[in-house]
Protein backbone atom coordinates (compact mmCIF):
# COMPACT_ATOMS: atom_id res chain seq x y z
CA UNK A 1 0.00 0.00 0.00
CA UNK A 2 1.39 3.59 -0.67
CA UNK A 3 0.61 4.78 2.51
CA UNK A 4 2.08 2.12 4.28
CA UNK A 5 5.34 2.09 2.20
CA UNK A 6 5.87 5.95 3.44
CA UNK A 7 5.16 5.68 6.41
CA UNK A 8 7.65 2.62 7.12
CA UNK A 9 10.09 4.49 5.10
CA UNK A 10 9.48 7.76 7.79
CA UNK A 11 9.46 5.62 10.78
CA UNK A 12 13.15 4.16 9.64
CA UNK A 13 14.40 7.00 8.74
CA UNK A 14 13.20 9.24 11.11
CA UNK A 15 13.88 12.56 9.03
CA UNK A 16 11.85 14.60 6.80
CA UNK A 17 14.52 17.23 4.79
CA UNK A 18 12.22 20.20 4.67
CA UNK A 19 13.16 22.52 1.47
CA UNK A 20 12.23 25.72 1.23
CA UNK A 21 13.98 27.70 -1.13
CA UNK A 22 13.07 30.64 -3.04
CA UNK A 23 15.28 29.60 -6.09
CA UNK A 24 13.92 26.01 -7.30
CA UNK A 25 16.60 25.22 -9.29
CA UNK A 26 18.97 24.76 -6.63
CA UNK A 27 16.52 21.98 -5.29
CA UNK A 28 17.97 19.41 -7.59
CA UNK A 29 21.68 19.70 -6.11
CA UNK A 30 20.55 20.51 -2.54
CA UNK A 31 18.58 16.40 -2.49
CA UNK A 32 21.38 15.37 -4.32
CA UNK A 33 23.65 16.48 -1.76
CA UNK A 34 21.83 15.33 1.22
CA UNK A 35 21.32 11.81 -0.45
CA UNK A 36 24.83 11.14 0.00
CA UNK A 37 24.36 12.20 3.37
CA UNK A 38 22.11 8.98 3.75
CA UNK A 39 19.19 11.07 3.64
CA UNK A 40 15.84 9.87 1.68
CA UNK A 41 12.85 11.63 2.49
CA UNK A 42 12.31 14.89 1.32
CA UNK A 43 9.73 17.31 1.32
CA UNK A 44 9.18 20.46 -1.57
CA UNK A 45 7.12 22.95 0.50
CA UNK A 46 4.13 24.22 -1.71
CA UNK A 47 5.93 27.71 -0.90
CA UNK A 48 8.66 26.63 -3.87
CA UNK A 49 7.81 28.42 -7.26
CA UNK A 50 6.68 25.78 -9.27
CA UNK A 51 6.52 22.93 -6.59
CA UNK A 52 4.30 20.75 -8.47
CA UNK A 53 6.29 20.50 -11.35
CA UNK A 54 9.28 19.90 -9.39
CA UNK A 55 7.16 17.34 -7.55
CA UNK A 56 7.01 15.86 -10.92
CA UNK A 57 10.22 15.89 -12.09
CA UNK A 58 11.28 14.05 -9.34
CA UNK A 59 9.10 11.39 -8.61
CA UNK A 60 9.47 10.61 -12.39
CA UNK A 61 13.35 10.39 -11.95
CA UNK A 62 13.55 9.34 -8.06
CA UNK A 63 15.81 6.23 -7.51
CA UNK A 64 14.20 3.29 -5.16
CA UNK A 65 13.83 4.55 -2.10
CA UNK A 66 13.55 7.57 -1.98
CA UNK A 67 10.37 9.48 -1.18
CA UNK A 68 9.71 13.24 -2.29
CA UNK A 69 6.43 14.65 -0.78
CA UNK A 70 4.67 17.59 -0.96
CA UNK A 71 4.63 20.27 2.60
CA UNK A 72 2.64 23.11 3.32
CA UNK A 73 -0.44 21.71 1.61
CA UNK A 74 -3.12 23.70 3.13
CA UNK A 75 -6.53 22.36 1.42
CA UNK A 76 -8.00 19.53 -0.31
CA UNK A 77 -7.52 20.39 -3.66
CA UNK A 78 -3.78 21.04 -3.64
CA UNK A 79 -3.19 18.09 -1.44
CA UNK A 80 -4.99 15.69 -4.49
CA UNK A 81 -2.72 18.19 -7.53
CA UNK A 82 0.35 16.83 -5.44
CA UNK A 83 -0.81 13.78 -5.36
CA UNK A 84 -1.31 13.20 -8.45
CA UNK A 85 1.78 14.94 -9.49
CA UNK A 86 3.52 11.67 -8.06
CA UNK A 87 4.04 13.06 -4.21
CA UNK A 88 4.73 10.48 -1.54
CA UNK A 89 3.24 12.07 0.91
CA UNK A 90 1.58 15.30 2.28
CA UNK A 91 2.40 17.62 5.30
CA UNK A 92 0.59 20.58 6.44
CA UNK A 93 1.09 23.07 9.42
CA UNK A 94 -2.57 22.81 9.64
CA UNK A 95 -5.02 20.23 10.35
CA UNK A 96 -7.73 20.74 7.62
CA UNK A 97 -10.54 18.18 7.44
CA UNK A 98 -10.95 18.12 3.59
CA UNK A 99 -6.92 17.89 3.27
CA UNK A 100 -6.67 14.84 5.26
CA UNK A 101 -9.87 13.08 3.70
CA UNK A 102 -8.35 13.87 0.27
CA UNK A 103 -5.35 11.98 1.37
CA UNK A 104 -7.10 9.04 3.12
CA UNK A 105 -9.49 8.81 -0.61
CA UNK A 106 -5.90 8.36 -2.36
CA UNK A 107 -4.15 6.33 0.24
CA UNK A 108 -1.53 8.84 0.72
CA UNK A 109 0.20 9.08 3.80
CA UNK A 110 -0.56 12.28 5.94
CA UNK A 111 1.45 14.57 8.86
CA UNK A 112 -1.23 17.29 9.29
CA UNK A 113 0.07 19.92 12.05
CA UNK A 114 -0.99 20.65 15.09
CA UNK A 115 0.51 22.31 18.25
CA UNK A 116 -1.69 21.93 21.72
CA UNK A 117 -2.85 18.32 22.70
CA UNK A 118 -6.54 19.43 21.45
CA UNK A 119 -5.60 20.14 18.47
CA UNK A 120 -3.08 16.58 18.24
CA UNK A 121 -5.30 14.18 19.18
CA UNK A 122 -7.96 15.84 16.62
CA UNK A 123 -5.23 15.56 14.17
CA UNK A 124 -5.02 12.12 15.48
CA UNK A 125 -8.42 10.53 15.16
CA UNK A 126 -9.36 12.42 11.45
CA UNK A 127 -6.97 10.38 10.27
CA UNK A 128 -3.24 11.48 10.77
CA UNK A 129 -0.50 8.88 9.96
CA UNK A 130 1.73 11.16 11.96
CA UNK A 131 1.10 14.74 13.86
CA UNK A 132 3.77 17.30 13.01
CA UNK A 133 4.04 19.11 15.72
CA UNK A 134 4.59 22.64 14.86
CA UNK A 135 5.71 25.08 15.53
CA UNK A 136 8.12 23.07 18.21
CA UNK A 137 10.60 25.97 18.54
CA UNK A 138 9.23 27.22 21.49
CA UNK A 139 8.42 23.88 23.19
CA UNK A 140 11.54 21.43 22.92
CA UNK A 141 11.96 17.92 23.80
CA UNK A 142 9.95 17.63 26.97
CA UNK A 143 6.83 18.46 25.88
CA UNK A 144 6.81 15.09 23.49
CA UNK A 145 8.03 13.49 26.84
CA UNK A 146 5.23 15.20 28.43
CA UNK A 147 2.99 13.68 25.63
CA UNK A 148 3.85 10.35 25.69
CA UNK A 149 2.22 9.61 29.35
CA UNK A 150 -1.83 10.02 28.16
CA UNK A 151 -1.04 9.58 24.54
CA UNK A 152 1.46 6.79 24.29
CA UNK A 153 -0.33 6.10 20.54
CA UNK A 154 0.57 8.90 18.58
CA UNK A 155 3.13 8.79 16.62
CA UNK A 156 4.23 13.07 16.37
CA UNK A 157 7.54 14.94 14.62
CA UNK A 158 8.57 18.20 15.57
CA UNK A 159 9.39 20.55 12.76
CA UNK A 160 10.78 24.55 13.52
CA UNK A 161 13.03 24.44 15.70
CA UNK A 162 14.81 21.00 15.20
CA UNK A 163 18.54 21.13 14.79
CA UNK A 164 21.50 19.37 13.87
CA UNK A 165 22.41 19.08 17.28
CA UNK A 166 19.09 18.20 19.01
CA UNK A 167 17.43 16.33 16.75
CA UNK A 168 18.23 13.41 18.69
CA UNK A 169 16.81 14.50 21.93
CA UNK A 170 13.54 15.16 20.31
CA UNK A 171 13.83 10.83 19.20
CA UNK A 172 14.59 10.27 22.26
CA UNK A 173 11.50 12.20 24.09
CA UNK A 174 9.64 9.97 21.82
CA UNK A 175 9.29 11.63 18.28
CA UNK A 176 9.10 9.15 15.90
CA UNK A 177 10.91 11.58 13.43
CA UNK A 178 12.24 14.97 12.73
CA UNK A 179 11.09 17.50 10.21
CA UNK A 180 14.42 19.45 9.74
CA UNK A 181 14.55 22.49 7.00
CA UNK A 182 17.16 25.16 7.39
CA UNK A 183 19.22 23.87 10.28
CA UNK A 184 20.39 21.21 7.79
CA UNK A 185 19.98 22.99 4.30
CA UNK A 186 22.44 25.48 5.61
CA UNK A 187 21.26 29.07 3.18
CA UNK A 188 25.09 30.27 3.12
CA UNK A 189 25.86 26.40 1.76
CA UNK A 190 22.97 26.52 -1.20
CA UNK A 191 24.17 30.35 -2.07
CA UNK A 192 28.01 29.36 -2.05
CA UNK A 193 26.61 26.02 -3.78
CA UNK A 194 28.70 24.06 -1.32
CA UNK A 195 27.08 21.08 -1.33
CA UNK A 196 29.83 19.19 0.10
CA UNK A 197 29.06 21.46 3.83
CA UNK A 198 25.05 19.81 2.94
CA UNK A 199 26.54 16.57 2.89
CA UNK A 200 28.43 16.93 5.91
CA UNK A 201 25.68 18.32 7.82
CA UNK A 202 23.22 15.45 6.97
CA UNK A 203 25.64 12.47 7.30
CA UNK A 204 26.03 14.30 10.54
CA UNK A 205 22.30 13.98 11.20
CA UNK A 206 21.68 10.64 10.21
CA UNK A 207 24.84 9.60 12.44
CA UNK A 208 22.93 11.26 15.60
CA UNK A 209 20.36 9.02 15.37
CA UNK A 210 21.89 5.81 14.84
CA UNK A 211 20.74 3.27 17.22
CA UNK A 212 17.42 4.87 17.94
Amino acid sequence: MRKEKALNSILETKVIAVIRLSDPTRIFDVIEALKKGAINVFEITMTVPGALDIIQKLAVAKPEGILIGAGTVLDADTAAAAIWSGADFIVSPIADPGMIAACRTHDAFVAPGAFTPSEIIAAWERGADIVKVFPATSLGPQYFRDLRGPFPQLRLMPTGGVTVENAREFIGAGACAVGIGTALIDKKAVEAEDWDALTEKAGQLVESLRGL
